[in-house]
């Protein structure tokens, strides 16, 4: 692991020495593992950070609280929410809410540059990812693992034991193919109850 971040860490130093502004911050680009392992309850994989400077937070769907408007991807998840478990969505795209309860919001690939979605894809985060989730599943539960779209639903094997719940992905290209009416928090929740954890609060708060 230490040489595969080596690597990451001498492309993105590479990127920078190229005038590319890389995103997120460089003090949220591991976000998503700030909060113990052993606190992990449920795994959301995304794909890679917004890439447009000022939205990233290093958690994967989220963006920084005074974004507007809110990204479609988000808004969608907000609507399959209040659908599910009729909450009320916020008027934010934050969700270290979420990360303080015990959702994992991680990304496949950790970063990106500006302006070019997907453009660190391939460089060595996919591996890097990888092993954290595989660890993260060797941990053992309670854990559930939320799989949208086909990148995210590739890890199922990485995930052997874990349940899963698998989706399309809520990007507005495809969320009206089976992401919408999905139920997902709610289906969490009962998972962790079958495993004699405690459901997840869903609530952010608004402002």
């Amino acid at each position: 692991m230490a040489e595969q971040l080596s690597d990451i860490d001498r492309f993105l130093e590479s990127e920078r020495a190229a005038g590319a502004l890389v995103l997120p911050a460089e003090d949220r680009v591991f976000a998503a593992f700030e909060r113990p392992l052993a606190d992990v309850r449920v795994l959301v994989v995304g794909q890679d950070p917004y890439p447009t400077p000022g939205h990233p937070i290093g958690l994967a769907f989220a963006a920084d609280r005074h974004v507007r408007p809110i990204p479609r991807s988000i808004a969608n998840i907000y609507r399959e929410l209040h659908d599910d478990l009729d909450i009320v969505p916020a008027q934010h795209a934050d969700l270290s809410g979420w990360a303080d309860r015990g959702v994992m919001l991680m990304n496949r690939v950790l970063t990106v540059r500006a302006g070019e979605a997907g453009s660190h894809r391939r460089k060595g985060w996919e591996a890097v990812t990888e092993q954290a989730i595989r660890a993260l599943a060797t941990r053992g539960g309670p854990l559930v693992a939320i799989l949208w779209g086909n990148d995210a639903r590739k890890l199922a094997p990485a995930l052997e034991g874990v349940p899963l719940i698998e989706s399309a992905h809520p990007s507005p290209l495809s969320a009206s193919r089976g992401f919408f009416g999905s139920k997902p928090f709610s289906r969490v929740n009962a998972l962790l109850a079958a495993q004699g954890a405690d459901p997840i609060d869903w609530r952010l708060d608004s402002a």
